[in-house]
Parts: structure tokens; sequence; C-alpha cells
């Protein structure tokens, strides 16, 4: 996918999937140390329309913020829609394709006995997933694909401003 679209915003782009349809959804995460202060971001893309999202926590970790980035684009989407979730993150993608059934099995606990970290965003991400058709693939971070590294730089960014407004 080139990176050739025209941003607009959040509420057009939304209106704009009221026919069906899909959209792409890249997302990452990044801690300025871990844990420290984090940022997420994430680009939506459908046609030749995109949108971005992006947040911060003074005090978090790498993982909930790459949660977070998927949750909250998730969040907005409707359910009428295919949505294919590319990651970075591994621990996201395997939390939600392989681990998920498990740990909710054993009342969040890892096979070692230990409560799963993370809990609640994981609790919210089955929420926001609830009735929504979606595919997750995994896309290696840094390796050139334009959107993952611009989510990069959206959740980079946002450490920026969280640490500039003190």
């Amino acid at each position: 996918m080139e990176n050739t679209t025209k941003r607009v915003e959040i509420a057009e782009f939304i209106e704009a999937l009221s026919d069906g349809g899909s959209v792409s959804v890249y997302t990452d995460g990044a801690c300025s140390g871990n844990p420290g202060p984090g940022g997420w971001g994430s680009i939506l893309i459908r046609d030749h329309i995109k949108t971005t999202l992006s947040g911060f926590d003074r005090t978090t970790t790498n993982n909930r913020m790459e949660l977070l980035a998927v949750i909250e684009a998730l969040r907005i989407l409707p359910t009428n829609i295919k949505i294919v979730v590319y990651t970075d993150s591994s621990y996201v993608l395997n939390g939600i394709t392989k681990w998920m059934d498990k740990w909710r099995a054993s009342n969040w606990t890892s096979s070692a006995g230990t409560p799963i970290k993370n809990q609640d965003l994981w609790c919210l991400l089955l929420e926001v997933s609830n009735g929504k058709d979606i595919d997750w693939i995994f896309v290696k971070g840094h390796t050139g694909c334009s959107y993952n590294e611009d989510a990069d730089v959206l959740a980079k960014s946002a450490i920026v401003t969280s640490i500039m407004r003190g």
C-alpha cells in the first residue's frame, strides 16, 4: 500500500464507512523507558483517505501502548465493515489470536499461575472487538512499511508532546 492517501478528520472518515467496505488499521506503541512516558498511534485507511489517532500516558509500558493503539482504533470503527489490523507487536497479535481463550478459561492467569499483565486492556480489546470482522496481520517494524513507520512516528510524537506539557 502506498502512502499517497488524503488525510481527513475522524468524523469524515467514519461517515465514509456508512456503506460498508473495509478498513486497514496500522498501529504502534512506544515508551521512553519501560515503564516511562508512552505514546500510541493508529492510522486508519480506506480507499484513498486516511485518518490518524494518537495519545499518551505519563507512566506506562510499551505493551500497554501497543494495546491502546489497537483499542482506540477499533473503538471508533463500526461493525458493518471488514477490518484488517496490522501490528508490529507479537504481544498484541499472539494475545488476541492465540492466548486469549486460554487466559479467559484460566480466569486470567498464566500457565505459571500468575495474573495476566494488562488484563484491563485485554478485556477492553475484547469489548471493542465484539461483533467486528477483524483480520490480524503481523508486520515487522522498521522494515519500510510506510504506514507502520507513520504509526511509529505518531506514537513517538505523542511522547514528546506529553513530556513538553510536563
